[in-house]
């Protein structure tokens, strides 16, 4: 059997819905639909997924980072009040797609003089003096580079998931002893569209990005998924529990909105 599992998703805020009516059967699994053009202002169509949940009780609309909008439907929810609900949510999503152009985004290639975010600020790569290898410096961290006329940006994030892969593991043990919380397992991956995920058998998996945004955020993240293995779902109990460890969730779910695009997220 499939161990249930939550996603910690990089998704715009959601546009919801009313509740699914009670005389349609539910379906025994999530199904996707293929893409297909949701309404936009001005008369443009964009790319739209269409997904039904088995423990959604609502229609809901999210933009993700990609630029597609994902329109969940509920178990008993129909395909026609979807349409429509994503017909009326047109002007929320073209909104949405506003911010997500303005958000800032990192650059394609790192040189030495490019600004990335490493330890949740924008930090300069500047040329660090390191014996006769080649190396750049960010803040106080030197990294060696094969060469400083290419871009550096495969060797860096190379040098950043290394560094993940131990320090990632190692607070979320450490959290997960002051918490209370029995943990069997965690991993670093590299995610395209999630911060952090974690399965009912104890299994956490981690974003090597993390090791890119502030302290608060990275526990945060870690806390979040820790509280999953005591409520698998996002109910207001659930909240509570995470408000309970990491009071200042909130200023880092606005951190996480306002920055992800640094990182790709």
């Amino acid at each position: 059997m499939r161990e249930q599992q939550q996603d910690l998703f990089g998704l715009t805020e959601p546009a919801a819905g009313p509740a699914a009516p009670s005389g349609v059967l539910p379906r025994a699994a999530t199904a996707l639909s293929p893409s297909w053009s949701a309404p936009a202002a001005g008369g443009s169509g964009s790319d739209c997924v269409m997904v039904r949940s088995a423990r959604a009780e609502n229609y809901r609309l999210t933009l993700r980072r990609d630029g597609v909008a994902v329109l969940t439907i509920p178990a008993r929810g129909s395909e026609r009040e979807g349409r429509r609900f994503l017909e009326a949510q047109r002007d929320w999503l073209e909104r949405a797609r506003e911010r997500q152009q303005r958000r800032p985004k990192t650059a394609e290639v790192w040189v030495p003089g490019t600004h990335v975010l490493w330890r949740g600020e924008l930090t300069e790569i500047r040329i660090a003096l390191a014996g006769e290898r080649p190396a750049v410096c960010l803040a106080a961290d030197v990294f060696r580079v094969p060469r400083l006329d290419r871009d550096v940006r495969p060797t860096l994030e190379a040098h950043f998931l290394r560094r993940a892969k131990v320090e990632l593991p190692a607070r979320t043990w450490e959290l997960a002893a002051v918490t209370g919380v029995a943990v069997r397992q965690v991993s670093v991956r590299n995610q395209r569209s999630r911060w952090g995920s974690c399965s009912a058998g104890g299994v956490i998996s981690l974003n090597w990005r993390l090791i890119q945004t502030p302290d608060s955020v990275r526990d945060y993240i870690i806390h979040h998924e820790l509280m999953h293995l005591r409520e698998m779902n996002h109910s207001d109990r659930f909240w509570a529990r995470v408000e309970e460890v990491c009071p200042g969730w909130r200023e880092a779910e606005r951190w996480i909105k306002r920055n992800g695009s640094l990182v790709g997220l």
